[in-house]
């Protein structure tokens, strides 16, 4: 059934607002937070009663009435997801006898065993748990303890990675490095930082080791197809940017600096700037322990952040205060949303062109391609959603998503004799104003990081 009472405090959850995504199992932050915590200290014993309650909330599921049922399925997939986390993470473990990359930037207290990170903790890892809570698990459990301690880490931390690198793919890579790097080195944390600021060190360190080895600078799209109208021009070519899936728990508090303006912003800062900014202006460590973690000084992190901050308000948009969406986003992103899908379920232009910016654009990477203008786009997509054009691809199909705090929608196409519905592109929208002011269009292959399938049917 669906749970009305806070797992922690037990008191009454407030009733849904109608948004789509999982429901909250807690009255408050405080009290995500506090379960939150909680479950970082058990190590093995958080696994077996993680699969206790599952059995428990399994068994009183009743698929007579559909819609608890469909809610409560809902939620357990959650807990389901963690227990997989955790899995995850020690199978990982017990195939790490692969050696580590001898080229790293990261220095030898980070994961030396005999010199652990001793900076003290910063705002980001602030936490209640005891020391000897997570350090004599840590170092002296198997693969499963280790797995329950660092596993509810893991998306903070590839959403870490993602800020550095720009890729979900590459940041998933850079995570699972992080832990497994982390694994071989357990010996060597001895709680003098938290558990929390010694991953974040070992990820930011082996995002900087990836930068190293895989150099990336932003480049030029090629013409547009269409010719250009109201005088758009192209931004910076970024290859490598993908989108990153909204946690709905988290969303709120990671929105502006996921945005996808803000990642593309962020990717023309030289690594180290772009750790130190990170670091400090998201993160909200203190400049000792950003300086600690790097291997620098604190005066060359305020000299790296003093030159970061001007180059990144440089690369944002002069209107971004004017991002927000209204009194009541939710209600206004649903009807947006909808009126996309049925204009492009009826290939309606007139539609499609009123919730449109004259300045408008389209990116697509990792392809060179790009749109810019109202008029241009119009007359582009014309093409593709008539029947008679040699341009027209096929049906169209929408699934609503949400992606790097914005409005998206998994796009599917039914070709010409066919039935299926195959995934075809992830839109993210950025809207100011009530109006699409930029599309950037991202290839199918992550749809079901977004719980998003690969084909549709009718």
């Amino acid at each position: 059934m669906t749970e009305s009472a806070c797992r922690v405090c037990g008191k009454a959850l407030p009733r849904p607002d109608g948004r789509r995504g999982r429901a909250s199992v807690y009255c408050s932050a405080a009290c995500r937070q506090k379960a939150y915590r909680t479950r970082r200290t058990g190590g093995g014993d958080a696994v077996h009663d993680l699969i206790s309650d599952i059995e428990r909330r399994v068994k009183s599921l009743a698929p007579e009435r559909p819609e608890p049922f469909y809610a409560e399925v809902r939620a357990l997939s959650s807990s389901v997801g963690r227990l997989r986390g955790i899995a995850r993470v020690a199978a990982d473990a017990t195939r790490s006898g692969a050696p580590v990359r001898a080229d790293s930037v990261t220095p030898d207290p980070v994961t030396d065993s005999a010199a652990p990170v001793t900076g003290s903790a910063a705002p980001v890892a602030a936490d209640s748990v005891t020391p000897d809570a997570v350090t004599n698990p840590l170092r002296d459990g198997d693969e499963l303890d280790f797995a329950g301690l660092v596993e509810p880490h893991r998306r903070e931390l590839q959403v870490h990675c993602y800020r550095m690198v720009g890729s979900y793919d590459d940041s998933e890579d850079l995570v699972q490095e992080t832990l497994l790097k982390a694994w071989r080195n357990r010996d060597g944390f001895e709680g003098r930082s938290s558990l929390r600021t010694w991953l974040y060190t070992i990820a930011t360190n082996a995002c900087l080791d990836f930068l190293r080895r895989n150099e990336r600078r932003p480049q030029r799209y090629v013409p547009s197809p269409v010719p250009p109208s109201n005088d758009v021009t192209a931004p910076p070519f970024l290859p490598w940017l993908q989108p990153f899936p909204d946690d709905p728990e988290t969303a709120a508090e990671t929105a502006e600096t996921l945005e996808l303006v803000f990642l593309a912003a962020v990717q023309h800062l030289p690594p180290k700037q772009r750790a130190v900014l990170i670091m400090r202006d998201v993160l909200g460590w203190p400049a000792a322990d950003t300086a600690e973690a790097l291997g620098l000084t604190v005066a060359s992190v305020n000299s790296a952040l003093q030159r970061a901050r001007p180059a990144l308000r440089e690369r944002l948009p002069e209107r971004r205060d004017a991002w927000a969406r209204g009194t009541d986003p939710s209600k206004a992103e649903r009807a947006l949303i909808e009126r996309y899908m049925k204009a492009a379920v009826d290939g309606d232009m007139a539609a499609m062109t009123a919730m449109l910016r004259e300045d408008v654009r389209i990116t697509m990477p990792p392809n060179p391609l790009w749109f810019g203008g109202r008029d241009a786009i119009i007359g582009m997509l014309s093409q593709t959603f008539d029947p008679s054009s040699p341009a027209y691809i096929g049906r169209w199909r929408h699934l609503p998503a949400r992606a790097n705090g914005q409005l998206a929608l998994g796009g599917y196409v039914q070709r010409p004799g066919t039935r299926v519905y195959r995934a075809q592109v992830m839109d993210v929208l950025r809207v100011e104003d009530g109006l699409i002011a930029e599309i950037t269009s991202f290839e199918p292959h992550l749809f079901p990081a977004f719980g998003l399938p690969l084909t549709l049917t009718d």
